[in-house]
């Protein structure tokens, strides 16, 4: 008889995943402490037990040959990779050595920034403490256009922020998404919608220059030009306009189409909001007909024509118009109708006009009304919530454009003329979220010699006046972050460190200090010339132009050859950490929820858990909040103690649940010493289900605010409104205009006119327009459902499925530039040159060239063998990125970035095509010198599972 469910653990453990950053629930199967299979936790709210090939092949992260064993400090030259061992107390000492002097006589000069990290709580507050402006994550590389263009309109953006309504959506648009963060849900969410049948069926497109991923299943695809999609949904607003499809009565209640703007070109004024003496906005109201303020219940304004305000508030004659009103005018400009968009984008004009009257029928014929009594803002009843079943999606595609802010705001303009935000078959928020338009943040500076920042580093400025520049208007943060070159560079420049510091520009520091960030490769453009400069020194001193460079990973990575000091980190098995609601929560659209992960395996190695080393520095260099009033530690257990007892303000720590001594409150109380217990008793997640009342219309819904500050997510009952015209960025606008105190450098002025509109706007990426002939082909990549970043390539199962990647074309584009399947090619840029194999296809764009992202490696690297298809035949595009653009007249380069929030532009790439001579290698280019880890060899095979096998065997035999 077979034993079809045979027992294979001794042990099953909770925790949560990190194989990527979508942050699955798993059970963790163990036998012999060891690892014998994962599998999705099917109660976990994020992933309800699917697991996707990177979760399940864990094992194999956990069992890299890749991972470090100790510190290690530089003894050779920085690049070459020769290190020694050395221990904790000696690298610790060493550590707090050069940072203490920093942070006692100029904090600033620590760079301080992390990659794909999800502790950014907790390295943005230690940033804080330890006084440096000069920190960020790995947003403004990745995705910070989408959640600045989000939160500067509605409140809330896309993946961590919301989520579409998958239940009842009858539209559901995906811009720019081959795999995204948000995995597994997506795949659950998809096959959901592709199930249903009959009446309940809805239709799914996908807007992507490549038909792969989640596009391969699309009921249609779009395959526009790359960074053209915000041209599209303009030409969907022109249609909806001009045929009157659009929902004016969720305008009026929820957004500020009735605000008027003062209309007064050349003064100070022209294109603010008209305000009361109070500060409120101003709208017409249609039954008194003059201005009233626009944020009374009952106010019944009107969205055309102008008006003139009132004399005594504004002097004679001034007028002013309603947002709507120049919303209308703009959008029905003939230059965004579809016959006059297509060719560009690559799209016909029917096909547009088809796509609108699509989303026209599925949010006004097919309205859904759920009978949920709710109470809104003003506090009037309602019996029932109106639903208009389109949603939308978007991720990195669009953000990765010079464009992509606005081309976001865009996507949110959309959604907002159709009434799909936060309603039954719309987009719908994730707590915390929505938060007010922009969140009442700021970035703070006044960095002084052992003090830490009055605020958190990072914000949203609503002006020039919460800039982070000098009297000059110089940059007074490294990356640039929120000066006149990046106003709203919510999630700083990460991609501009290494260059400004090597640069001295704006100003030279003393150490940079990174953690899981492959900047000496796959996480920085022009990798060539940034490893050139981390290795760069003063012709004069003789010194390292960037003195010091610290580093924390758990792997090899290209980027610690370049370290002076490596803190080798754990695994996300071997640690504990919280994926929090002050962070990047796990939250749904109708709960609230947390996780954590605990160590299931036992280290093997003399390693220690990043986030308890930050802890450790901060104790050793004094850090408010990290001692006690003796100067002894004050979470002397690392990690563990400051996810139980930190507190950001009372009652709110960095974990929502079993909060209060007993463990019995939720959202808010006191710590609970046995919070993590509860915890893991609940299989490492805490998950509060939103009432009925309170799950739509958020931005307006009483019975939301009083569940929301009841759990700690919001202080005040205060109506979030919309944002369809954005008053910060007209007020940056006026600046470049000359109006207010303070003033852009007059080279900034041009730029800031230009791409600055309050109202969204499309605009060419930076340099396609210039670079059509020469190169006329655009360059992108798109993730593989199967790796996440460069993380994959050291995984010995993953490696199975992909280790070398090709470039895809388009089998006309091919055939025109007498290419053909299998022949290699050089793809030059601007920048520089890469050599790699040609793969043709019918599902991309056919002015459009791609590739999958991050599966080319440096030899050596991640302990891989220099022969290893990765670094033979493995490429990527960063070579042929600059991370600069091209000098302008006075020969001054700006970041390869959006001009709004530094978002770096990766997507904006153009590059030519030239078949390789017949007698070159076919072996991809650029080559460097292979790295020589301080690591075992890895084995020829990979074994492991024979001991399981073996434990097996020799108990049937024993049973026999």
């Amino acid at each position: 008889m077979i034993d079809t469910a045979p027992v294979v653990h001794d042990r099953v453990a909770y925790t949560t995943c990190y194989m990527c950053a979508c942050r699955c629930g798993i059970k963790v199967h163990l036998q012999d402490g060891q690892i014998r299979y994962i599998e999705g936790n099917r109660d976990h709210p994020v992933n309800k037990g699917v697991l996707c090939a990177k979760g399940s092949a864990g094992i194999m992260t956990q069992n890299s040959p890749a991972k470090l064993k100790k510190p290690l400090l530089r003894v050779g030259e920085r690049g070459q990779g020769e290190f020694k061992e050395i221990e904790w107390e000696e690298a610790l000492a060493l550590a707090s050595d050069w940072l203490g002097q920093i942070r006692a006589t100029d904090p600033k000069r620590l760079a301080f920034f992390t990659g794909r990290d999800q502790s950014q709580a907790l390295t943005g507050w230690w940033a804080t403490q330890f006084g440096t402006p000069n920190y960020a994550a790995h947003g403004g590389f990745c995705s910070v256009n989408m959640a600045a263009g989000g939160l500067y309109s509605i409140g809330g953006s896309f993946w961590e922020f919301g989520e579409p309504d998958w239940h009842r959506t009858r539209y559901f648009m995906l811009f720019g998404v081959a795999e995204d963060h948000d995995s597994n849900p997506i795949k659950l969410g998809l096959g959901h919608l592709k199930g249903r049948t009959g009446d309940d069926q809805a239709k799914f497109v996908s807007v992507n220059p490549v038909r792969t991923g989640y596009s391969a299943i699309a009921d249609e695809w779009i395959g526009l030009a790359p960074g053209t999609d915000g041209l599209f949904v303009l030409a969907l607003v022109h249609e909806l306009l001009r045929n009157d499809k659009i929902d004016l009565d969720f305008l009026v209640r929820y957004t500020n189409a009735a605000w008027l703007i003062i209309d007064a070109p050349g003064s100070a004024e022209h294109g603010l909001f008209a305000r009361d003496a109070e500060g409120a906005p101003l709208c017409c109201d249609h039954l008194v007909g003059h201005a009233v303020n626009a944020l009374l219940p009952g106010v019944q304004p009107r969205l055309i024509g102008r008006v003139t305000l009132p004399e005594e508030v504004f002097g004679a004659g001034r007028q002013a118009r309603p947002v709507f009103d120049l919303l209308a005018e703009t959008y029905l400009d003939p230059a965004y109708a579809p016959e006059n968009v297509a060719l560009r984008i690559g799209i016909s004009a029917e096909t547009i006009r088809r796509i609108a009257a699509e989303l026209a029928e599925a949010a006004f014929e097919q309205q859904i009304e759920l009978p949920i009594e709710w109470t809104d803002w003003a506090g009037r009843r309602h019996d029932k919530v109106i639903g208009r079943p389109v949603s939308m999606h978007a991720m990195r595609g669009i953000s990765a454009h010079s464009n992509g802010f606005q081309t976001c705001r865009a996507i949110h303009l959309l959604q907002m003329l159709l009434g799909s935000i936060d309603c039954p078959g719309g987009f719908r928020y994730k707590p915390p979220f929505p938060r007010p338009v922009p969140p009442p943040v700021k970035p703070a500076w006044r960095s002084a010699p052992d003090q830490p920042l009055p605020g958190p580093p990072l914000g949203f400025p609503e002006g020039p006046e919460d800039l982070l520049v000098d009297d000059a208007g110089k940059a007074l943060r490294i990356d640039k972050a929120y000066s006149w070159e990046a106003p709203l560079a919510a999630h700083g420049l990460m991609h501009m460190v290494i260059h400004n510091a090597w640069a001295g520009d704006p100003y030279p520091i003393d150490t940079l200090f990174l953690y899981m960030a492959n900047m000496a490769w796959n996480s920085a453009m022009n990798t060539t010339g940034t490893m050139r400069m981390l290795t760069d020194k003063d012709p004069e001193t003789g010194a390292y132009r960037i003195p010091h460079i610290i580093y924390a990973d758990a792997y090899y990575s290209e980027t610690v050859a370049y370290a002076d000091l490596v803190l080798p980190d754990t695994t996300y098995l071997e640690r504990h950490d919280c994926i929090s609601l002050l962070d990047r929560p796990i939250c749904d659209a109708e709960g609230m929820a947390d996780s954590i992960r605990q160590p299931v395996i036992e280290l093997d190695r003399d390693v220690r858990p990043f986030q308890d080393v930050l802890l450790d520095l901060g104790a050793r260099l004094k850090l408010p909040g990290m001692v006690k009033q003796d100067g002894t530690p004050l979470y002397p257990g690392g990690l563990k103690d400051y996810m139980v007892h930190h507190q950001r303000k009372p009652g709110i720590g960095m974990l929502a649940g079993w909060r209060g001594a007993d463990g019995s409150q939720h959202g808010k109380g006191e710590p609970n010493p046995d919070q993590l217990q509860r915890y893991i008793e609940n299989g490492c997640f805490w998950r509060a289900e939103i009432p009925e009342s309170a799950r739509y219309l958020r931005h307006a819904n009483h019975d939301y605010f009083d569940w929301a500050i009841s759990m700690g997510l919001m202080d005040r009952p205060e109506q979030i409104v919309l944002q369809l015209y954005s008053e910060p960025l007209q007020r940056f606008r006026l600046a470049a205009e000359g109006h207010g105190e303070g003033q852009p450098p007059e080279s900034e002025r041009e730029r800031l006119l230009s791409y600055f509109d309050p109202l969204p706007i499309w605009y060419a990426p930076f340099g396609q327009n210039e670079s059509e002939i020469e190169f006329p082909l655009h360059a992108i990549t798109q993730r593989p459902m199967h790796m996440y970043h460069s993380w994959g390539s050291q995984n010995a199962w993953l490696r199975q499925i992909q280790s070398e990647n090709k470039l895809y074309i388009h089998h006309a584009t091919a055939a025109r530039l007498g290419l053909k399947d299998g022949d290699w090619v050089w793809v030059e840029s601007e920048h520089g040159g890469i050599k790699a194999p040609l793969q043709l296809m019918d599902g991309v764009n056919p002015d459009t060239v791609w590739t999958w992202n991050a599966i080319g490696k440096r030899a050596g690297a991640w302990n891989l063998k220099p022969e290893a298809g990765e670094a033979q035949r493995g490429f990527l595009l960063n070579h042929v990125i600059s991370e600069l653009l091209p000098p302008r007249p006075d020969g001054y380069r700006y970041a390869n970035a959006d001009p709004v929030t530094g978002q770096a532009a990766w997507y904006d790439l153009k590059v030519r095509l030239r078949k390789c001579e017949p007698g070159e290698e076919r072996l991809t280019e650029p080559r460097f010198s292979p790295l020589q880890p301080p690591l075992p060899a890895p084995a020829e095979t990979s074994r492991y599972g024979r001991f399981f096998r073996r434990k097996r065997e020799k108990a049937g035999e024993g049973a026999q």
